[in-house]
């Protein structure tokens, strides 16, 4: 199985956990990702174009313009990341990107964000299951230190998430959300 086969299996919503040839391609891909992120966060980069290099490795596609990343940096499987233009991602953020994460231009991200674009099957005998949706985040988006993201949300375009906040459905364009679960809260102006 190719990666491009696997990543359009994802963006399906394909079911996996139990296939072996899936299983297998993907953990090629997160020992690969292992590596690239060692360098990522215990190796010194001098400068912004060193690590959006190494970044655009574990996307194994370009990212935008702009990028600064603070590290350390996490991510599973890496290859299932889009980055827009003049995104600023804090230190100790987590993306579980199986699903897909695609993340707009001028956006914001606090410390130790979760991006998880997986959930478990909730039967005790299938758990191992695993099932993808996508995390879309919008242009000019700010999401405080400490949010996690749940498989399948969007947030629309100038939305802030509240700090700590647990977001598990979508977040309407200019809306601030925050809470466990998130809730929209109020207008942003």
């Amino acid at each position: 199985m190719t990666l491009q086969e696997l990543l359009d299996y994802f963006d399906k919503g394909g079911i996996f956990g139990d296939d072996p040839d899936i299983l297998y391609t993907m953990r090629r891909y997160i020992q690969e990702n292992r590596r690239l992120l060692f360098d990522l966060n215990h190796m010194w980069h001098e400068d912004e174009t060193e690590i959006a290099d190494i970044f655009a490795k574990i996307t194994a596609k370009p990212v935008g313009e702009g990028l600064h990343l603070q590290t350390p940096f996490h991510t599973d499987f890496g290859k299932n990341i889009t980055i827009g233009n003049n995104v600023f991602i804090n230190a100790g953020c987590k993306f579980q990107d199986q699903g897909g994460i695609y993340i707009g231009d001028d956006v914001l991200i606090g410390h130790n964000v979760v991006l998880a674009t997986l959930d478990h099957d909730m039967d005790p005998n299938k758990r191992n299951l695993l099932y993808p949706a996508p995390i879309h985040i919008g242009n000019r988006v700010w999401i405080g230190s400490g949010a996690v993201i749940t498989k399948g949300v969007a947030i629309g375009n100038g939305a802030v998430i509240a700090a700590g906040a647990v977001v598990i459905h979508d977040v309407p364009e200019n809306m601030v959300a925050g809470g466990v679960p998130a809730k929209v809260i109020r207008s942003v102006k």
